[in-house]
């Protein structure tokens, strides 16, 4: 039986444990019998999760003897992880045993090593830090999952079961997958990545281009061009561009897109606008220009982005 190991260790984030413990646990076979066997490891057996303490029976060199190692995040992804673990984590990968991490979890592999040269992921709120800490990485911080072969990382919190659904399916094909996902009351496939779930926060340090924003963010339904935006701002065209990346780190037509295609965001979540007149309201030329957009930044379209966060209340 394939044995999936679970790296339990002091800080963890109890739901990126539970998550592999919980899928990798209900997962059957098409006879009934478990597909998995689950351990929970650590470098000591008490564990402080936070809001609990929590016990891992199996002893860290025993995680040489799974098949998967899962590495949950931790509350604080910069702490420095326990030598002891680094090391087995090396060894397990030196053996040729699958290693994955949930959300920040991904930190810990870095440490490791384990990442180097390798397209990798995280919580997006932590994909900067990432990057800026382990530039040999190369990371993606809108998919919900990276799958290297011997190595894998998710993105944040519920990214962790599609991870985990994408190995069930791996190891025991899609019947059993599919199976296991209605048992965690999951889609096996979302749509779309992490870009979708990005909270958006204004850029720091755009104080002089601050009014000029403002006003691009009022009348997103105009047609923006780069000479009507210079003139607005009193600049050359050259000069725009200029002080957009410096102080906002992208062109001055790219920021525009990116906040239409947040207000249509705003607009789907929040009315019963039509896809078109939506279209129309951020100032896209045409419907089928903005569902191409939206689609390649967002990983999915208007209307299965509409039916994930369109508001209730």
């Amino acid at each position: 039986m394939h044995t999936v190991g679970i790296l339990a260790l002091d800080g963890v984030i109890p739901f990126d444990l539970a998550t592999p413990a919980e899928t990798f646990g209900r997962a059957r076979l098409p006879d009934g019998r478990p597909a998995y066997r689950v351990r929970v490891a650590s470098v000591t057996n008490d564990v402080d999760a936070g809001l609990f303490m929590l016990r891992a029976p199996w002893r860290l060199d025993e995680l040489m003897e799974a098949d998967t190692i899962v590495v949950p995040g931790l509350t604080d992804p910069t702490v420095a992880t326990p030598g002891a673990a680094l090391a087995a984590l090396r060894a397990a990968a030196s053996q040729g045993t699958r290693i994955a991490s949930i959300c920040v979890g991904a930190f810990i592999l870095a440490e490791a090593g384990l990442l180097d040269g390798l397209r990798a992921t995280t919580h997006w709120a932590a994909t900067g830090l990432l990057a800026q800490s382990y530039p040999t990485i190369e990371v993606d911080p809108d998919v919900l999952y990276v799958d290297n072969g011997a190595v894998l990382t998710s993105a944040g919190a519920a990214a962790g079961l599609d991870l985990c659904l994408h190995m069930v399916r791996r190891d025991h094909g899609s019947a059993v997958a599919a199976d296991t996902a209605r048992v965690c009351v999951m889609p096996l496939e979302r749509d779309g990545g992490q870009a979708q779930f990005i909270a958006y926060r204004p850029p720091a340090d755009a104080s002089s281009l601050e009014p000029l924003l403002r006003w691009i963010e009022e009348h997103l339904d105009r047609p923006l061009t780069l000479e009507a935006i210079a003139q607005q701002a009193s600049l050359s065209p050259r000069s725009l561009h200029r002080h957009f990346q410096e102080q906002v780190g992208t062109t001055p037509m790219q920021w525009v897109r990116r906040q239409r295609l947040r207000r249509a965001q705003h607009l789907l979540e929040t009315t019963d606008h039509s896809i078109d007149r939506i279209a129309h309201q951020v100032g896209f030329g045409s419907t089928t220009t903005f569902r191409d957009h939206f689609t390649a930044t967002l990983g999915t379209g208007p209307r299965s982005y509409r039916r994930s966060f369109r508001s209730t209340v």
